[in-house]
């Protein structure tokens, strides 16, 4: 763990028949003992069923390092893994491409709202070349669930970079991400997308724009 980012908490929360959960926490209390992260909870919910309810765990072992909640048996390499992405935009991407790629639109949107800092990493995501189909689409989901907030509003000017992306796609699809802000400002990045080389590019932009000027007050 680099000198400049303190370690992480950790939550365990484990069952009484549960076959894997004590190698999971002997891996943490190994990662606790070299300083991989700071503090170590543990929970049995057979005793302490209302801490399962309130965190929405249903499978155990489940782990919560930082933000990142990890459910099922993972390796101590895994887990020190993900200790050392907390607080980076590297970990938060890995994170959210995580989650997305499981279909775990909800617990997406709830953090982006809890933390919309992370929209940044959710764009470095939308943005590679590298992020597979069904993420692809996770992320249009969550786009569309965030729509005329103040989380979406937050990378008003990111998404405005990303219409001049090298990729169609990606132009195509932040020029409807911006129109889904709301905010008539976006009809500046949006315009020149009515010239672009890419046709669908050029109608999506079209209709961007038609739904900024639909959108009320």
């Amino acid at each position: 763990m680099p000198a400049s980012r303190p370690a992480p908490d950790a939550l365990l929360l484990m069952g009484t028949h549960c076959p894997w959960c004590p190698r999971v926490l002997e891996s943490l209390k190994e990662l606790l003992v070299d300083g991989a992260i700071a503090s170590l909870e543990t929970v049995n919910i057979d005793e302490q069923s209302e801490v399962a309810v309130e965190l929405n765990v249903r499978t155990v072992p489940w782990v919560r390092i930082g933000p990142f909640e990890l459910e099922g048996m993972r390796s101590m390499a895994e887990m020190r893994e993900w200790a050392e992405k907390v607080g980076t935009e590297a970990g938060m991407t890995a994170w959210l491409g995580e989650l997305l790629s499981s279909a775990r639109i909800h617990q997406t949107v709830a953090l982006l709202r809890d933390d919309p800092a992370a929209m940044h990493a959710l764009l470095r995501l939308f943005a590679s070349p590298d992020t597979p189909l069904n993420t692809r689409i996770g992320i249009s989901v969550v786009m569309e669930e965030l729509a005329g907030s103040k989380t979406l509003l937050g990378v008003r000017d990111a998404l405005g970079e990303l219409t001049a992306h090298e990729e169609a796609r990606v132009r195509g699809d932040a020029c409807h991400y911006l129109a889904l802000v709301g905010d008539p400002q976006v009809a500046a990045h949006i315009q020149p997308l009515l010239e672009d080389p890419d046709a669908n590019v050029r109608e999506i932009a079209k209709e961007s724009l038609e739904q900024l000027e639909q959108a009320p007050g």
